[in-house]
């Protein structure tokens, strides 16, 4: 791949994207038109100068994973999301399941002893999973494995619950804390325009709701990551539009960690219709977003939704986390067609995945403290061969 350098001396590169790279060269940050601009102007090797540029001037090669797991209470909702393939309504029960408190301990003293050293915790949205359900259940799991980070629950489920309650989102995101929970992952931002919103999920928690509960939760001293649904029927201006909103509240309150696009996927769900957008579309999805969030430290890569393959490449393109082992503990992708079915990866085969394109894989917990350097850690079991060897992009 050629270098900043080299790009930027490139004569036939066009005045308003040799403008762009000038600023990431110079640290400086791009504006809502000129990030609409790459997403219709420019070309994926552009795009992965420029991002890759960047993410080694944060990260160099280091790309990180966490040894994980997910607890997942439910697959029924009271909504009822055009995109969800994971979902069911109540009416539907007889294709769900509902765990009950005890069950979900089983779960987390299933790993009892194992490396582990999160659990995340993200589901459907029922009545009977209220504000103190929850506060019991993460009691329950810090009394049982204090060193165990609990991550859990969007938004989304937060804003249904605290209204049921009828508290604000300070006094519920409080609550929440003193109970164990310790940070909160990105899902439920979807796309912030409210007119695309209402479309693809009506009735939930709006944009501005999201940002404002992750607002009260940062206030606390507390970090959140952040994501975004692409692919399905957002405009260009939208995804930039959805990213400047996330962009000024990190501003504000520095207490993102990691921006995660998700990629729409049309199996199973009332918008299957919806053609999904290629590799390509992916990998630019990805650099731009490296581009245009200059505040946030991270970008992330689910390896379990847009493959080991695609995960291998995103690297180049401005990703440096490629998420955790999962153990298989989670429907959510392969409901929603992604290609790992199984989604499954032991240590080695994660650490193997980042070496075999050059990269130093870096064992990390919740919150990018650094488990264990893999980068020079030689297992004992045959490496097994590449999954994937990245072609070589010049423009």
């Amino acid at each position: 791949m050629q270098t900043l350098d080299l790009l930027l001396n490139n004569p036939n590169l066009s005045a308003p994207l040799k403008a762009i790279a000038q600023k990431v060269a110079g640290g400086n940050r791009i504006s809502f038109d000129e990030g609409v601009y790459l997403y219709e102007h420019a070309e994926l090797a552009y795009l992965g100068v420029l991002a890759n540029y960047i993410r080694e001037k944060k990260h160099g090669d280091k790309t990180y994973f966490n040894r994980n797991f997910h607890l997942e209470p439910t697959n029924l909702c009271v909504y009822d999301c055009k995109f969800c393939s994971y979902s069911r309504l109540i009416k539907q029960k007889e294709e769900g399941w509902a765990l009950t408190l005890e069950e979900m301990l089983d779960v987390v003293k299933k790993y009892d002893g194992e490396p582990v050293t999160e659990v995340h915790i993200v589901g459907g949205v029922l009545p009977q999973y209220d504000v103190a359900f929850y506060s019991a259940l993460f009691t329950a799991i810090k009394q049982h494995r204090p060193e165990l980070h609990v991550k859990a629950l969007t938004p989304v489920e937060y804003h249904y619950i605290f209204k049921k309650a009828k508290i604000d989102y300070a006094t519920g995101m409080k609550l929440m804390k003193d109970a164990g929970l310790e940070s909160i992952p990105g899902g439920g931002a979807e796309i912030f325009d409210p007119e695309i919103r209402v479309q693809i999920a009506k009735d939930k928690c709006t944009g501005e709701q999201w940002l404002a509960i992750h607002e009260e939760w940062h206030k606390l001293g507390m970090r959140s990551n952040a994501t975004m649904l692409y692919g399905h029927i957002e405009s260009f201006k939208h995804r930039v539009d959805h990213m400047e909103q996330l962009r000024q509240l990190q501003d504000k309150t520095g207490g993102f960690q990691t921006f995660i696009p998700l990629k729409f996927r049309n199996q199973h769900n009332q918008m299957s219709n919806v053609p999904e957008v290629s590799v390509i579309e992916d990998l630019r999805n990805y650099a731009i977003g490296r581009i245009y969030l200059d505040n946030f430290d991270h970008v992330k890569a689910y390896w379990a939704m847009i493959s080991r393959e695609t995960a291998q490449m995103s690297l180049n393109f401005g990703v440096d986390d490629i998420d955790g082992t999962l153990d298989d503990t989670t429907k959510i992708y392969s409901m929603a067609g992604a290609e790992e079915q199984n989604p499954a990866m032991s240590t080695k085969e994660l650490v193997d995945l980042i070496k075999q394109v050059g990269r130093k894989p870096i064992e990390r917990d919740t919150l990018y403290n650094v488990v264990t350097d893999y980068s020079e850690v030689v297992f004992e079991e045959d490496v097994k061969p590449s999954y994937y060897k990245l072609p070589v992009v010049n423009s």
